[in-house]
């Protein structure tokens, strides 16, 4: 915008590109658009959910409508009308990403004494009672839907065996820093893994959000740990006790080495991003009966430095497309010993 700001409209109706193991009839086609600030600049020092204590923690990251409210920074503005209060965000398959939690408040997969596991699909989603078909854990069919019917995850031996480590699998193929979707709150969300290969099992806070790199860059990783994708908007604290809603939880939380650098810093991502531009980009879909996707990214900044980065999800079956656009820039500063050797240059010039 006029502002600078990187904005990113997403729309989706939020059907998937394959044929999902419900029945068709609880299928419900919706009206989801909303834009937010892409990527925006957050800060360790600076956090949007602390939770100190198991009752609060519990209380926030086990409550289906805990986030129904995203952070003013984030610019949030919706303009579908499609009730987005129990959503985290939306999948690059155009499907929506609810929180980890079933409609008794607890993991769904793995309930405490006395609750009960729902029951997904192979691709580990599944439909309310309003029929919207969504997701709670994440699965490579978000980045390669599968073609042709798909079955329950009970007939998948691997899969009712344990559907957190069957998720984790499902990225076989993925074993790189992948987008699977970007949260309400305008920041991204990716796979188990990062870019060396390593999988996230450790260096996130209580809402799955992680800083992953010197430039402070902050973005949700799946994990095959509750809340399993995105538990609230972060960044978030790291405490040494999990929530109460859930057998399969973390016992502490533990910073990642990025988190640590920028401890006492004012700011993460604004110190060292500055001069940047992206040129308007639109995605759109053709099919509103199966599946539609858009996300833009708008900027006007003029700029010095410009990075693009792309992932575009589809399938034969359907015309699904989603494409998300970043810039990353690179600050001008000019080191103290480069700016001493330009100004000895100048002055020999001047004298000679």
């Amino acid at each position: 915008n006029a502002s600078g700001v990187i904005k990113i409209r997403i729309q989706t109706n939020g059907l998937p590109p394959r044929c999902a193991a419900v029945p068709s009839s609880t299928f419900a086609e919706l009206n989801v658009d909303f834009e937010v600030n892409f990527n925006p600049d957050v800060s360790i020092n600076s956090l949007n959910s602390n939770l100190n204590t198991v009752g609060s923690l519990s209380q926030t990251i086990c409550t289906l409508t805990s986030m129904s409210s995203v952070p003013s920074a984030s610019g949030y503005v919706n303009y579908g009308t499609t009730g987005l209060d129990t959503a985290t965000g939306v999948a690059v398959d155009g499907v929506m990403m609810f929180t980890s939690d079933s409609a008794n408040n607890y993991d769904p997969f793995f309930p405490p004494s006395g609750g009960t596991a729902e029951t997904v699909d192979s691709c580990l989603a599944h439909c309310q009672t309003a029929g919207i078909y969504h997701y709670h854990i994440a699965t490579g069919c978000q980045v390669n839907p599968p073609t042709g019917n798909i079955t329950s995850c009970a007939a998948v031996s691997a899969c009712n065996s344990n559907i957190a480590t069957y998720s984790i699998s499902s990225f076989s193929s993925y074993q790189t820093k992948t987008v699977i979707g970007v949260a309400r709150d305008g920041h991204v969300i990716y796979g188990p893994y990062l870019s060396s290969g390593t999988r996230v099992t450790t260096g996130f806070d209580v809402c799955n959000g992680m800083f992953y790199d010197s430039i402070g860059n902050y973005a949700y990783f799946a994990t095959s740990t509750y809340p399993y994708i995105v538990g609230c908007f972060g960044p978030g604290n790291y405490p040494s006790f999990g929530p109460n809603c859930t057998t399969n939880g973390v016992s502490t939380y533990n910073m990642s080495s990025y988190a640590i650098s920028f401890l006492s810093s004012n700011t993460t991502n604004t110190t060292t991003v500055s001069t940047t531009m992206v040129t308007n980009s639109t995605t759109a879909s053709t099919t509103r009966v199966t599946n539609s996707t858009t996300m833009v990214t708008n900027s006007t900044t003029a700029s010095t430095t410009r990075v693009t980065n792309s992932t575009t999800a589809s399938t034969t079956r359907v015309t699904n497309s989603t494409t998300v656009h970043r810039s990353a820039s690179i600050s001008g500063r000019i080191n103290l010993d480069t700016g001493l050797i330009l100004l000895l240059i100048t002055a020999w010039i001047w004298l000679y």
